[in-house]
Formats: structure tokens, C-alpha cells, sequence
């Protein structure tokens, strides 16, 4: 019983730690389109760059989701609950 509250509290905080991350990329590229709309300048390469690396940076955090729905949490708090 108090195995499988702590495992629903940990998965509660990888939850939020993951929803952070998105706001976070979300942010981040809303404030970095605002400051070249203000500047005016729009350097290719770098803008390039940087939404590459956020896409990025989402597309993993996806694929980890998707790994943990599909073949169940291979962590060692799940692999302590059945013992070999």
C-alpha cells in the first residue's frame, strides 16, 4: 500500500517535471520570436538552430512517453515491487 503511494507520487512528479519542460519550450520560443520581431534583424542560421534544438528537445521527451506507455515504467522502483 505505501510502496504503491510512493511510486503514484513519484510518477506525479515526472508528470509535472515533463509538463515543465514543454511550457518551458513554449516560452522560451515565444521570447525568442518576440525579441527579432522587435530587433528587426533575423539572423537565418541562428533561428534555424534554435527551433531545431527545441523540436528536438521535444521530440525525445516525447519518444520517452510514448517508450513508458507502450512497455510499462522499467524503472528500479517498478522492477523492486516483483522480485525475481
Amino acid at each position: 500500500m505505501v510502496h504503491t503511494k510512493l511510486t503514484e507520487v513519484i510518477d506525479t512528479k515526472k508528470n509535472r517535471f515533463s509538463k515543465l519542460i514543454v511550457a518551458a519550450v513554449v516560452l522560451l520560443n515565444t521570447g525568442f520570436t518576440a525579441v527579432y520581431l522587435r530587433v528587426g534583424s533575423e539572423p537565418t542560421t541562428l533561428i534555424a538552430a534554435w527551433f531545431a534544438f527545441t523540436t528536438g528537445e521535444l521530440w525525445m521527451l516525447a519518444g520517452i512517453r510514448k517508450a513508458k506507455v507502450k512497455g510499462g515504467d522499467t524503472s528500479a522502483d517498478s522492477r523492486d515491487q516483483y522480485p525475481i
